[in-house]
């Protein structure tokens, strides 16, 4: 299980499901413009159910040596979701990206330890939870504040105008005021 030979059906099995679960959740991200796309995901998932299964091989008999990759993979990966994140105007964005790329990076640990079925499931979860969380925002209006507010759930119907883009907030009594 723990070879990385690409004439054995475990090695395949490795990446493809690594693959799956990471296009699953970098469609999602792709369709919505966001920084980590397919391909980034594919890169996460595969990379860190390599690293892990690279550790499996070399460890026999030593599981220390599997926890310290694994550690290592968290904080690393930790640093490249935190690269994504940048703050403009006093906002901090990329902060989903971020999580998105560690959880990736879990769903790959996951896979190179031999949990592929369960890393299918936390993928579609994660996809569940970004688009699902999404829709409550735009939808219930108490959800939608600060950061969140996008300006969609429209009480009214209308449509923002010009300068009108903190009206919702406003509304709530959180914003600026005229």
């Amino acid at each position: 299980m723990t070879e990385i030979d690409p004439f054995t059906r475990p090695f395949w099995e490795m990446v493809g499901s690594a693959l799956l679960c990471g296009a699953i959740i970098g469609f999602e991200r792709q369709l919505r413009g966001k920084p980590a796309g397919i391909r980034t995901g594919c890169l996460v998932t595969l990379g860190t159910a390599t690293f892990i299964r690279l550790a499996m091989s070399q460890a026999a008999d030593s599981p220390e040596d599997v926890n310290r990759v694994l550690g290592q993979l968290v904080t690393g990966v930790g640093f490249l979701g935190a690269g994504v994140m940048i703050a403009q105007e006093g906002v901090v964005k990329g902060v989903t990206t971020g999580a998105v790329i560690w959880t990736l990076a879990a769903i790959g640990s996951a896979i190179g330890l031999g949990f592929s079925r369960g890393a299918v499931a936390l993928s579609l979860v994660t996809v569940a939870i970004l688009v699902g969380i999404e829709k409550l925002e735009t939808s219930v209006l108490w959800l939608a504040r600060g950061v969140h507010d996008r300006g969609e759930a429209r009480r009214d119907g209308r449509d923002a105008e010009a300068g009108d883009e903190d009206q919702p907030a406003r509304r709530r009594g959180i914003g600026p005021k005229r």
